[in-house]
């Protein structure tokens, strides 16, 4: 898989390029500033993108804003977002078009390779890998949301590991209930949240994560 990695800090971003050429990624281009950023991603149109949110010049979210360009003229281009802060507006511009590939990670909870490699991969085979404070930032910001109330404790709960991309499988063990008790709790969400049921998974997520982001649902 081809990858464009976007850091300002050069320790960083060596480091992340070798371990990512450790893990048989080939780095299509290792960038600093927004406008390179933006460049390597017309030029090289790879296979998913790892993006810091603040780079330079303005190092605001001028990673992000360059991926998001980028990805107006390249549908579907699988983003992973690198941040040292939970940010409802980068998470939100993010997940509006609800396609293709998204991850939102927070560096200081990336504890292992395993961790970060698999969020790659998930992303960009078109998955979704969000920190669980991200989620949970996203969710206490739609606290208030009439359909959110609908829900009940444990509904949310499942309704979050989704949002982590966690397979049944994957939510039934974390939680310690049946592959039938999540499959009822995923449907319970999806008529409360008055999202229809799809058959790919990630799709599903992104659904409900727009949802939560407060942008209208799409058809899936």
């Amino acid at each position: 898989m081809r990858v464009v990695l976007a850091e300002d800090l050069y320790l960083l971003r060596e480091g992340l390029t070798r371990l990512l050429e450790a893990h048989g990624f080939t780095i299509a281009a290792a960038v600093e500033t927004g406008p390179q950023l933006l460049a390597a991603l017309l030029e090289h149109r790879p296979d998913v993108v790892v993006v810091d949110v603040r780079l330079p010049p303005t190092l605001t979210d001028e990673g992000l804003q360059a991926a998001l360009a980028a990805r107006r003229q390249i549908p579907g281009l699988p983003v992973l977002v690198l941040s040292q802060h939970v940010q409802q507006l980068y998470a939100r511009e993010l997940l509006a078009d609800g396609s293709g590939g998204i991850g939102y990670l927070l560096k200081d909870r990336v504890f292992n390779a395993g961790q970060f490699i698999d969020a790659v991969h998930r992303v960009a085979t078109g998955g979704t890998a969000m920190d669980p404070d991200v989620i949970a930032k996203l969710l206490q910001s739609r606290s208030c949301s009439e359909p959110l109330q609908r829900l009940s404790a444990r509904e949310r709960e499942v309704l979050e590991l989704m949002a982590e991309g966690c397979s049944n499988s994957a939510i039934s063990a974390r939680l310690g209930i049946s592959d039938g008790s999540v499959a009822k709790h995923i449907a319970n969400i999806f008529t409360k949240l008055e999202l229809a049921p799809a058959d790919d998974a990630n799709r599903r997520v992104l659904a409900v994560l727009a949802h939560l982001n407060g942008t209208p649902s799409q058809a899936v």
